[in-house]
């Protein structure tokens, strides 16, 4: 618990101190935040670097691990990336963060058998793809929120605390050209890398991937070329998100969780 509890505590605090700051009667977003933020990410990594070094045969690559590590790269991604409102994301990524790092503690912690080096890059390309298009998929729902309040003329309070839509919108194609790339380099390294597919269990994972791929692809080939944005962006992202949780962290649901397989 020497990384764990300090890491949810200071998680909450920088999201108690983000709400504060994205709030409609804030003077202006402040940074106090980030100090906690950055410390909890400090402990947080430093809790899955400390497992690794304890645990012998390979970092902890499974189901619970995976999910902790995913947050850690959205959580650090807010806190270094994000400015003004567009910190507003951490009011969900640093709780989700603490949740899923005490989720992960208090589970245990299993080593990855079998990973040499670049199935350990293949992994930890795909961990960083997800992450940040995890969070390209909560800049999607801000931007629905957000639209879908304009068109019905709801003018809340709390829509002063969102980002301007333009900003919102050029970011997420930002995040999803990123996420797209690490993407395609987690595609290509498991074609590499990869061996068998069908004895490692992987080819609903692939194809599953794959379809994601595609669908980021064209979306991002449909704003280049028609301007596509606003409720149509948001469904592709959402559906393209849905299908990389259902490969990745659906696959090793069922495998882990259900069957009591490693991958």
């Amino acid at each position: 618990m020497g990384f764990v509890l300090p890491s949810c505590v200071l998680y909450l605090l920088a999201t108690l101190l983000l709400v504060r700051a994205v709030a409609p009667d804030a003077a202006g977003p402040t940074r106090a935040w980030r100090l906690p933020a950055l410390l909890a990410i400090a402990l947080h990594g430093g809790y899955h670097l400390w497992v690794a070094w304890r645990t012998p045969g390979g970092p902890d690559m499974h189901f619970f691990a995976a999910l902790s590590l995913v947050s850690l790269g959205m959580a650090a991604m807010t806190a270094l990336v994000a400015r003004g409102r567009m910190a507003a994301v951490g009011v969900v990524s640093f709780p989700l963060a603490a949740l899923l790092l005490a989720v992960y503690h208090g589970y245990g912690h299993r080593p990855s058998s079998g990973l040499d080096w670049r199935l350990q890059l293949h992994a930890w390309l795909a961990l960083l793809s997800y992450a940040t298009l995890a969070v390209a998929a909560l800049l999607a729902i801000m931007l629905w929120v957000q639209e879908r309040a304009l068109r019905r003329r709801e003018f809340h309070a709390w829509l002063r605390a969102l980002p301007p839509l333009t900003e919102l919108e050029t970011l997420l194609f930002r995040t999803i050209a990123v996420g797209f790339a690490l993407l395609t380099a987690t595609l290509l390294t498991g074609m590499m890398f990869v061996e068998n597919l069908f004895a490692q269990h992987l080819v609903h994972k692939t194809v599953l991937s794959v379809l994601s791929w595609l669908v980021f692809g064209g979306l991002l080939l449909g704003r280049w070329r028609r301007g596509w944005r606003g409720t149509t962006a948001v469904r592709w992202t959402l559906v393209a998100m849905a299908l990389l949780l259902l490969a990745f962290f659906g696959s090793k649901a069922v495998l882990e969780l259900i069957l009591k397989r490693t991958l």
